[in-house]
This record gives structure tokens, C-alpha cells and sequence, in this order.
């Protein structure tokens, strides 16, 4: 029996004045509770009790341990159990990371539909672009593009998939020759996302066969609204998140190219991270089932 478990049993002699009542109590053996409370003795070098074949009554090192004693089992239960309420009730702080550009759009009534209905979730919301790792990090979730996740441990459900579009300025489009074809691409500029976030290079479906079309570049950035901005200047073409540059396509700003090609990998994903399945807190698995449910995405989570 171990140290806590002794103590435990110690509370119980004392409370009911009695080894035999104690080990009904605790559904022990006398003999059990006779060594648990001879191994603590010899722990304390002390006595504990005085034993007689009609009553059991404590020593006076026994009175000063029991009021000691109590005190800590009872801080010991009382977090016990705070710790399965919160397994049961979503609570505490959730920490969040987030990528900036593909979610600042959905995540404020995300996140305050969940506040809603989970008022004892305080939220910490990180939005960054760089690659994270939740557990040295300190994240519970997040709602990330795949090359920001450096762990292959991490268990990761599809959210959406954002389509890409390639777009450029009529500015630009003026000062040189429209591309048509996707081999046109060769001779112009672009501004494109970091190398390090994603290749440059673009590939379409041409009849049968896939070409590749590397990107001619002089500016790049790991965020693609900051993108879509230098294409409005002048800058190049841009391929973008549709999302980012609908308002801009609408009113005639930006225009999109080579409609009629389809692009290899021509969408981007989002996808929910987590660190394990196993003993998920509640608010974990509430917030998990909230963002699969608002994303409209039942995916099996999988690795990586």
C-alpha cells in the first residue's frame, strides 16, 4: 500500500475509533489496515495509536498528524475533483493557434458561437503564419495550412479547402502581353508566397498531360492578403486564395487568368490540429466537435 493510501486509512481509524470498522469502511481486511498503519508508524517513528482489546485511541503525535493529515487529503480531493469536473464540463482556458490570412475571416463568429455556448472557456487566440508546434508551444488546438505543422505526431482533421485562383492588375496586364496559354506564364513576373511555405512553381492539366511552369519572381511573402496587395500595385501575378481577392475580382481591380486550365493542387487546406485523442479535456472535445460542425466537414481525423 502506498504512502497516500496509508494516510487514508489512518483518517478512517481515527474517525471511527476502530480497526475493524475502518477496513468495512474501506472494504479492507483488518490485517490490511493493521500493516498500513504499522508501516506508517514505522515511517514516523511514532506511535499513532493506543490499542486495547475494547478501544483504539490516539497518541498525542497522532492528534498533532491527524489535523495535518485531513487537511491535505482534503486539498487532494478537492482538486481531484475539479480535475474531472473539467473532464466532464468544458472550462479553463483554451490556447488557439490560428493562420492569420485563411481564417481572420471565419474566426471571430467561430469562436464567439462557441463562447456562447461554453461560457466557463476562456479563449487565448494566437493568429500567426509560422510553423508552430503545439505541445512546446503550448497550444490545444489549431486551425492551421499543413506546412506550419512541424510534429508528424499531431492528429489533424480537414476543415476546407480553399480553392486558388491566378490573378493579376489591369495595370500590369497593360504594360505587357496577356497570357493565354499557361507556357505564357514563363515570361512573366510574379509575386508569390515564401519558398518555404509553398513551391514556386505552378502545374495545370494541358489534354492529357501536366505541365510545369516555374515562377519567375523578385518578391515574396508569407502572407497572402499582403500578396494580393503588391499584385494590385503592379507588381506581377499573384495566385491567391479566392477568398482574398473576391471583393477585387468583382469590381474589376484584379483579374483572373487562365480560367479555363485547370491547376494541379489548386486549393489550399485547412485543417483542425490536435495532439492526441486519448484523455481529451472537455473543452478540447467541444471545441473540436464546434469547429467540425461550423466548417460543415465530418472528416476522420488522421496523422499528420
Amino acid at each position: 500500500m502506498d504512502y497516500l493510501e496509508s494516510l487514508k486509512v489512518f483518517r478512517c481509524v481515527v474517525e471511527a475509533r476502530s480497526f475493524s470498522r475502518a477496513a468495512d469502511m474501506l472494504g479492507l481486511t483488518p490485517p490490511v489496515v493493521s500493516r498500513a498503519i504499522g508501516s506508517l508508524e514505522q515511517r514516523l517513528s511514532s506511535r499513532l495509536f493506543h490499542r486495547t482489546t475494547r478501544q483504539v485511541s490516539l497518541t498525542e503525535a497522532a492528534e498533532r498528524f491527524y489535523e495535518g493529515c485531513s487537511r491535505i487529503l482534503d486539498d487532494l480531493e478537492l482538486l481531484e475533483e475539479h480535475a474531472l469536473a473539467q473532464a466532464r464540463e468544458p472550462s479553463g482556458v483554451l490556447r488557439l493557434v490560428a493562420h492569420t490570412t485563411a481564417t481572420v475571416n471565419r474566426l471571430v463568429p467561430l469562436i464567439s458561437a462557441f463562447k456562447r455556448r461554453y461560457s466557463k472557456v476562456s479563449l487565448d487566440v494566437t493568429l500567426t503564419e509560422r510553423p508552430v508546434d503545439l505541445v512546446a508551444d503550448g497550444y490545444d488546438l489549431g486551425i492551421v495550412l499543413p506546412y506550419m505543422l512541424t510534429s508528424d505526431t499531431t492528429v489533424t482533421r480537414l476543415l476546407d479547402r480553399i480553392p486558388l485562383v491566378v490573378v493579376s492588375s489591369p495595370q500590369y496586364l497593360a504594360s505587357t502581353t496577356p497570357p493565354t496559354v499557361p507556357q505564357d506564364l514563363l515570361e512573366h513576373s510574379f509575386v508569390t508566397m515564401s519558398p518555404s511555405i509553398r513551391k514556386p512553381s505552378l502545374s495545370f492539366v494541358v489534354g492529357d498531360e501536366q505541365l510545369n511552369i516555374p515562377m519567375k519572381f523578385d518578391m515574396s511573402s508569407n502572407n497572402a492578403e499582403f500578396n494580393r496587395e503588391l499584385v494590385l500595385e503592379g507588381f506581377g501575378i499573384g495566385v491567391v486564395p479566392a477568398a482574398v481577392v473576391e471583393a477585387e475580382l468583382t469590381s474589376g481591380r484584379l483579374i483572373r487568368l487562365l480560367e479555363d486550365f485547370q491547376l494541379v493542387e489548386g486549393a489550399i487546406e485547412i485543417r483542425l490540429a490536435y495532439n492526441t485523442r486519448a484523455l481529451m479535456p472537455a473543452k478540447v472535445k467541444a471545441f473540436i466537435d464546434h469547429v467540425a460542425s461550423s466548417y460543415g466537414n465530418g472528416g476522420t481525423p488522421k496523422p499528420g
